[in-house]
């Protein structure tokens, strides 16, 4: 890990989870739980007609799906995903994550580099971040 004054350069590259987890808008959400579940995952992008359209995350499934009595196993993924998707700039800073994070009331985070969606970082992603390399 390169190290600078203390701070990580490019920290979103070292924190993000380059191994992104992806449902069509069609799937039902008993899928998506599931596959959150199997993936030990909170959030899986929302792809469909080649591009992300998306998040769905396991606070949609709460508070939208459940709360609202859904039936998992009828209802789609597309009726409670969250839209359009939020990114950041791989090269950005992991403050500016977190700032765009709670404007946005949001607590996953996809993230871009030359206008692509190469990972996705969490809300506990940037705490063990700034637990461990900066301070808030």
């Amino acid at each position: 890990m390169v190290l600078q004054s203390g701070a990580i350069l490019r920290p979103l590259a070292v924190m993000m989870n380059r191994d992104i987890r992806t449902i069509g808008p069609d799937a039902t959400l008993a899928e998506a739980a599931g596959l959150m579940r199997d993936a030990r995952v909170g959030a899986l992008l929302v792809s469909g007609q080649g591009a992300y359209l998306g998040v769905v995350t396991e606070t949609d499934l709460v508070r939208k799906a459940m709360a609202g009595g859904l039936d998992l196993t009828h209802e789609r993924v597309q009726k409670v995903m969250s839209s359009p998707l939020i990114t950041i700039e791989i090269d950005r800073s992991a403050h500016e994550a977190s700032d765009l994070m709670a404007e946005k009331g949001i607590r996953h985070l996809a993230i871009t580099q030359d206008g692509q969606v190469v990972g996705i970082i969490s809300v506990r992603d940037l705490l063990r971040y700034f637990k461990n390399w900066g301070a808030l």
